[in-house]
């Protein structure tokens, strides 16, 4: 009997683990949408591309650090975009949605 127990409570932590995965990157992805909103602000604000991932840090974001590291590899993606397309569009929305299809 204790080893049926054992097996059930193993099969339903092992359907489990999915639903967590999911939260930790629904997270992950939220994470990277801030990061991605973040450079956004900074790019109507006009700040210097070489200058956005100081600019960020200082505003003391509510993201784990290691997302600081998205910074560098996120700004060119949007300063090569027309200002008019960055002020337009919800750039954060559409990383999120690419972040959670993949």
């Amino acid at each position: 009997m204790k080893a049926v127990l054992v097996m059930i409570s193993a099969s339903l932590l092992g359907f489990a683990a999915p639903a967590w995965a999911a939260d930790d990157r629904e997270m992950d992805c939220t994470y990277q949408a801030d990061v991605v909103e973040a450079v956004r602000q900074a790019r109507i604000e006009r700040v210097k591309e070489r200058a956005v991932p100081e600019h960020v840090k200082a505003t003391a974001p509510a993201w784990p650090e290691k997302y600081n590291a998205v910074i560098p590899l996120v700004a060119p993606w949007v300063y090569e975009m027309p200002m008019r397309d960055v002020r337009a569009n919800d750039l954060a929305g559409a990383w999120k949605e690419l972040c959670l299809t993949r």
